[in-house]
């Protein structure tokens, strides 16, 4: 079984899921948004987007605060 990777960092165009609220950007523990740009090594803009594929926010997140969501198991790629 392999072993999980606590230290996995969001970089650019990874996908996940907030692990904290955001309440002053509207946003709840488990959103799931578009990481766009690094800010700074702890720091990432991350776009929030509906069904139909507009943006309804874009904030900066903690780098900490982003569980990076996988959609192929680590072996298949």
């Amino acid at each position: 079984m392999p072993t999980e990777d606590k230290t996995e960092r969001p970089s650019v165009l990874d996908v996940g899921a907030l692990l904290a609220d955001l309440p002053s950007a509207g946003l709840a523990r488990g959103q799931v948004g578009t990481v766009v740009e690094a800010l700074d090594s702890d720091t990432a803009l991350v776009e929030f987007s509906g069904d139909d594929g507009r943006a309804y926010a874009i904030v900066p997140c903690p780098r900490a605060d982003l569980l990076v969501l996988h959609y192929v198991p680590e072996t298949a790629v």
